[in-house]
C-alpha cells in the first residue's frame, strides 16, 4: 500500500502594496472553455477603473464560489442575514457586482 505525500507548507510572499488590497464596488464576470476571467472594478459614475483581473481554471472557479458560500455562511451565522440592495435610489446606473 502507497502512503499519499504529505502536504508541504507554501511560502507566500506578497508586497506592502498588495497587502494593503483594493475596494471594488463592480466585478464583470466572463469565460471561456478553458478559463474563467473575473475583473474587479471601481465605478462612480460616469467612470471608472480596472483594480485587478484574476483568470482562473474552470475547477478552482467553482472551488472559489465553494469557499466564498462557505465564508458568506459563516460571516451570516456570527453577524446576521447580509442584506443585498437592488443598487443606489438615485442613479440609473447599475453599480455592484454582477453575472455577465
Amino acid at each position: 500500500m502507497t502512503e499519499k505525500p504529505t502536504p508541504q507548507p507554501v511560502q507566500i510572499k506578497a508586497s506592502d502594496e498588495a497587502l494593503k488590497g483594493v475596494y471594488s464596488n463592480m466585478a464583470h464576470i466572463s469565460h471561456t472553455a478553458e478559463e474563467f476571467v473575473v475583473d474587479f472594478l471601481s465605478v462612480y459614475p460616469p467612470a471608472g477603473t480596472l483594480n485587478a483581473r484574476v483568470i482562473l481554471t474552470p475547477g478552482h472557479a467553482k472551488r472559489l464560489v465553494a469557499a466564498l458560500t462557505d465564508n458568506v455562511a459563516k460571516y451570516e451565522a456570527q453577524f446576521g442575514t447580509v442584506k443585498v440592495s437592488d443598487g443606489p435610489a438615485t442613479s440609473t446606473a447599475p453599480i455592484g457586482f454582477s453575472e455577465k
